[in-house]
């Protein structure tokens, strides 16, 4: 008899959740994590520190340079390095401290160690008090993902950095050279140059963020150099030399000029790579694909019975909530139900100021497609309560089928665009219209507004421009 209906490996976002599903089902399960704390690279280093520093950064912004504007002086305003850490630090320990409470109140069994499979029942898990077996019905792989190294660039967390370091600098950098041109490396670089630091960003592309809607990306990186970010595009680094006075850096041009420029730390976010290192899946027959995921069917399984694998070791976008809502549907089709995940309407958000928040196709990709469609647009200057809050920059954007209005894309360049994607969202995950929304009533004032009024506009139809 198996120790467990469902042995989870990895306590993030996807896995943790997954647990917790399954408990609710009458499952009996345990979860598996290597860490000392629970929640992954999300709660631990990742999305929520990020999003902690971000927000403290924006507030510094805010108070030095828009007070006044609002009739409040402030005097000079002085910058706790430490003090704004031990917020980040205090935010996590609370919300990883909260999925153990969770486990205790679903009465998951947590098995703190490294976990590696014995053979396709049957999984090690190793610690500093030993290794012990455990078998269950069912298995899910849920151990996340990693930054990508680049060989020829050494990381030491403290001048040459991942995210990790990035997110615990013991002081403002004068100079801050990121190396990739995504999410995470802006959301960094922002952080960064708003409490000082001269960023740049290096990015062997023509452009930033290559996966978003190029007119909004095209916007998002004016709205940046705004902010004195700096971006070398079309180049790649080549090598980095650590020295007492920084990093010096050489770079290559697309048309092949090198040039070598010194900066005090440099952060390298290339992208993620799938963590599935030790865990012994290829002498158990666990497929890979060519990016070195695990292949999954429709229903999340291995082509191995009884193991499962969600969120960033497989194909598709690494990111929190896809891997939560992943971690629910795998354990409710192992229980028999038929849940269902539209990988179509999956939003992706960036946390800088302006928030970019994106959902569906972008024009590219319908003109590659062949798929006729209208343009609604409606910019935050013209909505009075972005007016109010002294944060009118940027638009919303949104992309209908020019037969039957069926929302295809939206795309949010603002203030509040990572709360406003999910009433587009929502209401392309129910095959809705432009139409739809546009004949919604939107409280007065509000910036959701401008939702109603880009939905107008794809008819040529907006009250206010």
């Amino acid at each position: 008899m198996a120790d467990f209906d469902l042995i989870v490996i990895g306590a993030g976002p996807g896995g943790y959740v997954a647990a917790i599903r399954a408990a609710q089902l009458g499952m009996k399960v345990a979860c598996v994590e290597k860490e000392k704390t629970l929640g992954g690279t999300c709660l631990n280093i990742g999305c929520i520190p990020s999003k902690a520093l971000l927000n403290s950064s924006e507030k510094f912004t805010e108070i030095s340079k828009y007070a006044e504007e609002h009739g409040i002086s402030t005097g000079k305003v002085a910058l706790d390095l430490a003090k704004l850490m031990q917020r980040k630090n205090k935010i996590v320990k609370q919300l990883t401290t909260g999925i153990g409470f969770l486990f205790k109140k679903n009465k998951i069994t947590l098995l703190q160690g490294s976990a590696s499979f014995v053979d396709t029942k049957k999984i090690k898990v190793s610690s500093s008090d030993g290794e012990k077996n455990y078998s269950a019905k069912n298995f899910i792989i849920a151990t996340g993902s990693t930054s990508i190294a680049i060989d020829a660039i050494p990381v030491d967390e403290k001048q040459i950095v991942t995210s990790t370091g990035a997110l615990a600098l013991e002081a403002v950098p004068k100079s801050l050279l990121v190396i990739g041109g995504g999410y995470i490396g802006l959301e960094m670089g922002s952080v960064w140059s708003r409490l000082g630091s001269k960023v740049t960003v290096v990015e062997a592309l023509d452009r930033i963020v290559p996966t978003m809607d190029e007119e909004i990306a095209k916007e998002f990186m004016k709205s940046l150099k705004k902010q004195g970010l700096e971006f070398k595009l079309s180049h790649k680094v080549i090598s980095t030399k650590i020295n007492k006075s920084g990093v010096d850096v050489s770079m290559e041009s697309s048309d092949k000029k090198q040039i070598t420029e010194k900066y005090d730390v440099v952060l390298i976010s290339v992208g993620r790579k799938p963590n599935t290192e030790g865990l012994n899946l290829e002498n158990i027959g666990v497929k890979f694909n060519q990016q070195k995921s695990i292949e999954i069917n429709s229903k999340f399984k291995t082509n191995v019975d009884g193991i499962f694998a969600i969120g960033d070791v497989v194909p598709g976008p690494m990111l929190a909530h896809k891997a939560e809502e992943e971690g629910v549907a795998c354990v409710e089709f192992i229980n028999g139900q038929k849940p269902h995940i539209n990988y179509d309407i999956i939003p992706a958000i960036v946390y800088t100021s302006p928030e970019v928040a994106s959902v569906g196709k972008t024009e590219t990709e319908l003109k590659d497609a062949k798929i006729n469609y209208k343009i609604g647009k409606f910019p935050f200057m013209a909505n009075g309560r972005a007016l109010t809050t002294s944060l009118p920059e940027g638009f919303v954007k949104i992309l209908a089928d020019s037969k039957t209005d069926q929302i295809l894309g939206a795309h949010i360049i603002g203030h509040d665009a990572g709360q406003l994607i999910a009433e587009i969202v929502t209401t392309m995950e129910f095959g809705g219209s432009s139409e739809d929304i546009a004949r919604i009533c939107h409280a007065h004032p509000t910036t959701s507004e401008a939702v109603k009024e880009a939905a107008m506009n794809v008819e040529g139809r907006a009250i206010h421009i």
